[in-house]
């Protein structure tokens, strides 16, 4: 990674600029939308190095983003348990049968809750990796001190509360 922030560090400054980080970003495939990239060089900057990141604070923002990962696969394979069928999607059937054979006995009004407050689409059924990634960033923004959490999508729709 050391190598990589100095190919990346174009002008040689020792620090990483939002342009910089987002050339890195898409060399690794991962495509993050500038407001979240702006995000990340600020919560790596821990010392308001005017919106550049130097080789510590880069390190420690991959780091970070390597332990999110790993998080985002183990919710993700958590929620397959549900997807009896494997299609990406859990259904109000799907999710049911399951709570079911858990001995969980819920109502159709409060099956319908669960999937209405996972589902961020609006398709009746849950989309648990774009729920997880959404939960993922909302979490990688919220402070800790946050007593009372609502994180939205960019369509607005509400992800967790």
């Amino acid at each position: 990674f050391i190598e990589a922030f100095s190919v990346f560090d174009k002008d040689g400054d020792a620090m990483i600029t939002i342009e910089e980080l987002d050339a890195f970003m898409v060399a690794l495939d991962l495509k993050i939308i500038e407001n979240e990239l702006q995000g990340l060089i600020s919560e790596a900057d821990t010392d308001i190095n005017g919106g550049t990141i130097d080789l510590s604070q880069f390190l420690n923002l991959l780091a970070r983003k390597i332990r999110d990962t790993e998080l985002e696969e183990g919710l993700i394979e958590a929620f397959k348990v549900f997807d009896k069928n494997l299609d990406g999607f859990i259904s109000t059937n799907e999710l049911r049968l399951v709570l079911s054979s858990y001995g969980e006995e819920l109502s159709d009004e409060e099956i319908d809750k669960i999937i209405l407050d996972a589902d961020v689409n609006g398709d009746g059924q849950i989309n648990y990796q774009k729920y997880v990634k959404g939960l993922i960033t909302c979490l990688l923004y919220t402070s800790d001190a946050a007593d009372d959490l609502l994180c939205v999508d960019l369509g607005g729709r509400r992800i967790i509360k």
